[in-house]
C-alpha cells in the first residue's frame, strides 16, 4: 500500500487531535504527581502525572516511556494501556490522551524543576493537593484497574458553564 494510500494529507474540514501521554507511576501506596511550574502555560501549579507530546517517530508507548524517564530518570516496570481519553476543549483541534499506569522499583527520582517538582502522593491523600481537574474524576477509575482489564475509552469535553465532562464508553 504505500505512504500515499493512507489518506493522512486528506484534513481539510477534519477533526484533528494533539497525540499526548499520561502516565501515573506507582510505588507501594503511592503515585509520583508533577505539581506543574508556576511558568508552564498548561496546568501551572497543578498536580498532574507524567507525561507530554507523542514524537512523530513514536508509539504512544514509547513515549510514555521517554517521558517518565525524561520528566523522573525512573525507568519502570508494568507500563500498561489504561485509557484512551478524546478531548475536546472547544478548539479547532482535540487532544488524544494514552493514560498509563506503571511500577517504579524505587522512590528514588530526578527531577528537572523547569518543569515542576516531583512529589510522592500517598493515595488516600490526593483529595488534599491541588490537581489537574479531571484528576479527581479519572484516578479512582485508573487506579483501581487489575493487569488483565482492557482499556477505558472516553470523551472530555466541556459543558456552557465550562464544566468538565467526560462520558465512558462502556456507559453509554
Amino acid at each position: 500500500m504505500g505512504a500515499k494510500q493512507q489518506g493522512a494529507d486528506a484534513t481539510a474540514g477534519r477533526w484533528m487531535t494533539i497525540p499526548r501521554t499520561l502516565t501515573f507511576v506507582q510505588h507501594a501506596s503511592d503515585v509520583l504527581l508533577m505539581k506543574r511550574a508556576a511558568h508552564k502555560r498548561v496546568f501551572p501549579n497543578q498536580y498532574n502525572g507524567l507525561g507530554g507530546h507523542i514524537e512523530r517517530h513514536e508509539d504512544p508507548l514509547s513515549s510514555a516511556r521517554r517521558e517518565i524517564l525524561e520528566e523522573s530518570g525512573l525507568e519502570v516496570s508494568n507500563l500498561s494501556l489504561r485509557a484512551i481519553h478524546h478531548i475536546d476543549a472547544g478548539e479547532s483541534s482535540g487532544i488524544m490522551l494514552f493514560v498509563f499506569t506503571a511500577i517504579s522499583p524505587t522512590r528514588d527520582f530526578t527531577s528537572d524543576t523547569s518543569e515542576g517538582t516531583l512529589e510522592w502522593v500517598p493515595i488516600e491523600r490526593l483529595n488534599e493537593y491541588d490537581l489537574v481537574e479531571d484528576l479527581p474524576l479519572i484516578l479512582p477509575r485508573i487506579l483501581s484497574m487489575q493487569e488483565q482489564d482492557a482499556p477505558q475509552f472516553a470523551h472530555v469535553s466541556y459543558d456552557d458553564t465550562d464544566i468538565i465532562r467526560i462520558r465512558y464508553g462502556d456507559t453509554d
